[in-house]
């Protein structure tokens, strides 16, 4: 398994006290020191193309918001989404080490991959950046394996607590892209009922109330998620990793410990062996409180890395 981690993660600056902070990555850095997974191999990633990026958010937001960017102190994009003069670069190599997962997939160099990246993706709309979120990074990794590889069905799971409407949105009208998210309602962005399903019926979205703890999570995921994807059938399944449906996490509500994201990861990867070829590129987006955010992520990395 390749890990992709790039140091301008930690230069981008969403501003003082705000929840998404370089130290989200550097305790996951910390616990990879102190425990690293068997042979797990670590890259750095180049920045994205503008081209890759441009499959997904039109040329006009794209030069906007790098145009954007501030030589000193921050610029506002929304009120939850603020740029720093670090934030081209690591938004930049964030879509990148996306990108530079699905080649190395499915040039099969490995069958699984994870991208440690900031800032997060999913809130990202085709033009509008918001939610934390500047560029998607995971749907510009989807359309990077459909021109660079021509790969035909993929399928994104997103387990963040929060809906990824960006990602819905880049992929609404796509028959041959199918977009699952298990997500807390109400909360932001307040997209993401069930009844939203895409033109092609190729959205799933399982609401679910705070509150919500491991059984109701995983018995949602055992009766409405697998069965969906395993009737879609995906060629590769990308995976939008945010861990602030954690019990501990200061943005949610739901009661999940970090050995349910290591269970979800697991179905995943044994749905991708039996489907895909046992493809797997998965992506960090949120995850808030960070000492839980470093335990989840280890977890998610050793059901990433099992290959029994």
């Amino acid at each position: 398994m390749i890990l992709y981690y790039h140091p301008s993660a930690l230069l981008h600056d969403a501003g003082p006290g705000h929840p998404e902070a370089a130290v989200r990555i550097e305790h996951v850095l910390q616990a990879l020191e102190m425990a690293p997974p068997k042979g797990l191999e670590r890259r750095e990633p180049p920045a994205a193309e503008l081209a890759d990026i441009m499959r997904v958010h039109p040329e006009a937001h794209v030069k906007a918001v790098l145009g954007a960017v501030p030589r000193e102190g921050y610029a506002s994009l929304d009120g939850d989404t603020t740029l720093s003069p670090g934030s081209r670069e690591a938004s930049l190599h964030a879509a990148g080490a996306v990108c530079a997962g699905v080649d190395a997939v499915l040039s099969s160099e490995t069958k699984r991959a994870f991208c440690l990246v900031r800032p997060p993706g999913h809130h990202a709309e085709p033009e509008r950046a918001m939610g934390f979120c500047i560029f998607n990074s995971i749907a510009i990794g989807a359309m990077r394996a459909r021109h660079q590889h021509q790969l035909g069905k993929i399928a994104i799971v997103d387990f963040d607590v929060h809906h990824g409407n960006g990602t819905q949105a880049a992929f609404w009208d796509d028959p041959d892209i199918l977009y699952v998210s298990i997500h807390q309602s109400p909360l932001y962005p307040g997209t993401g009922a069930a009844s939203e399903r895409g033109s092609h019926d190729n959205i799933l979205n399982c609401p679910m109330p705070p509150g919500t703890g491991s059984r109701e999570w995983r018995t949602t995921i055992g009766s409405q998620v697998l069965p969906v994807l395993q009737s879609f059938a995906p060629e590769m399944v990308l995976i939008s990793a945010g861990f602030d449906a954690h019990a501990s996490d200061p943005l949610a509500n739901f009661r999940l410990v970090e050995e349910d994201f290591g269970w979800i990861t697991g179905e995943l990867v044994t749905l991708a062996e039996q489907l895909a070829e046992g493809r797997v590129v998965s992506v960090l987006e949120g995850g808030y409180n960070p000492p839980a955010l470093a335990r989840s992520v280890m977890a998610h990395l050793d059901a990433l890395n099992d290959v029994t």
